[in-house]
């Protein structure tokens, strides 16, 4: 799975995350929601990481949709972040973009692989 389109994709996602989480606290000087999204961001890819140590299928389904999950978190705290102009629209567009495009990938591999 490492090397699969999901797995590279929401590796590019955490590195982004944590570059803008680094601009993000550096110019806005906030620390609370950013770190949400840092967490969540990051976390997508390091669940889907742990799936490749799965010690059963459903644990394998299992951490794919904890994956799942915080991908859909992610987009949550980047709205939020948006709608009380923390970030900018490009800033939301260009993060949201990538997070609701592996949220669509994400979810045909999980329903293919719990067939």
């Amino acid at each position: 799975m490492s090397g699969s389109i999901v797995g590279k994709k929401s590796f590019e996602f955490a590195v982004n995350i944590v570059k803008f989480y680094k601009i993000f606290i550096a110019d806005k000087k906030e620390y609370v929601l950013s770190k949400q999204l840092l967490r969540s961001g990051t976390s997508i890819g390091a669940n889907i990481r742990e799936a490749l140590n799965a010690q059963s299928r459903m644990d394998f389904i299992h951490k794919l949709s904890i994956s799942q999950k915080e991908c859909d978190e992610t987009i949550y705290w980047l709205e939020l972040l948006y709608e009380t102009e923390y970030i900018t629209k490009e800033e939301f567009g260009n993060l949201n973009n990538q997070a609701s495009e592996l949220l669509k990938n994400y979810t045909k591999y999980n329903y293919n692989h719990k067939k």
